[in-house]
């Protein structure tokens, strides 16, 4: 009994980890970092900015591409292997991909999205443009605001999803909590008014 559950728990923390190696692993890379501040620093806003956000977008729906691997491993396993094991990969396989699927329906969204990057750039036009907040903008992405660091004026609104920067806690820790947290934020919204 004890074993089964044990292969259980194994198959399941395997096929819910499986769709997230994309995210957790791609974005982790000492060459995809170049030239972002480290964590937890504020973000210029620049067009690599703006890649880095459709890159998170596209590793989250490789993601959802993968969650095959375990739904298909799974079956295999329920039909001629540790069966326990099996219903764990499968389990976590279509509970990742119920959960996918209801983003597209209208649940929550994904942590980085294709209007997150037109906000930002809609942001760094402002800035270049005569409609700038001071003579010299440099706008910058913090943790709850984008934010002028010239005249500390708020830009927009707008929290910042965990972009895959290593973490001065270490590689697992956050390796854990980009697992957890599935890239979403871990604050919650500011709701005052600046």
């Amino acid at each position: 009994m004890i074993s089964a559950i044990v292969f259980f728990i194994a198959g399941f923390l395997l096929g819910h980890l499986m769709p997230r190696v994309p995210f957790m692993v791609l974005c982790r890379t000492s060459g995809f970092n170049k030239g972002f501040p480290p964590h937890p620093e504020p973000i210029p806003l620049t067009p690599r900015l703006t890649q880095r956000v459709l890159h998170m977008r596209w590793f989250h729906r490789l993601g959802t591409y993968t969650t095959v691997l375990p739904l298909l491993f799974g079956y295999l396993s329920i039909l001629g292997g540790q069966s326990t094991f099996g219903y764990g990969l499968f389990l976590a396989g279509g509970w990742t991909l119920l959960s996918r699927a209801q983003a597209l329906l209208g649940g929550s969204p994904v942590a980085c999205t294709l209007e997150m990057a037109q906000r930002l750039q809609l942001v760094m036009n402002i800035a270049d443009s005569e409609d700038a907040c001071c003579p010299h903008p440099q706008p910058q992405w913090w943790t709850e605001t984008v934010r002028c660091e010239s005249c500390s004026k708020k830009l927009e609104n707008m929290l910042r999803p965990d972009l895959g920067r290593p973490r001065k806690d270490g590689f697992f820790r956050g390796w854990l909590r980009l697992w957890l947290s599935d890239g979403h934020p871990m604050v919650l919204p500011d709701d005052g008014k600046n």
